[in-house]
């Protein structure tokens, strides 16, 4: 289930920045918004390494890119997911 979990202090600040990475996803904070990203629905960063998910990069002041993994997330998907119901299958 992917939220937006809090908004932190007042700043409009488009800084980002990886807070927490755990068993069942990614904890990411965008300006003063934080998300939190679930492996369940963000499987291509299961096998990612630590540094490669902490190497991400903020576009535009919406658009999250990782360049080793070759992933880009809009910020208005983790804001907004029922805006957008199609997500990556592995296949399996």
């Amino acid at each position: 289930m992917l939220k937006r979990l809090k908004k932190v202090g007042n700043s409009t600040s488009t800084s980002i920045e990886v807070q927490n990475i755990s068993q069942h996803g990614i904890w990411i904070l965008v300006g003063a918004e934080e998300f939190f990203m679930p492996f369940v629905e963000f499987s291509w960063f299961l096998k990612a390494t630590i540094e490669q998910i902490y190497h991400v990069k903020l576009f535009h002041g919406h658009h999250l890119h990782w360049p080793v993994l070759d992933i880009d997330v809009d910020i208005d998907a983790l804001r907004n997911p029922q805006k957008y119901p199609l997500r990556y299958s592995t296949g399996a």
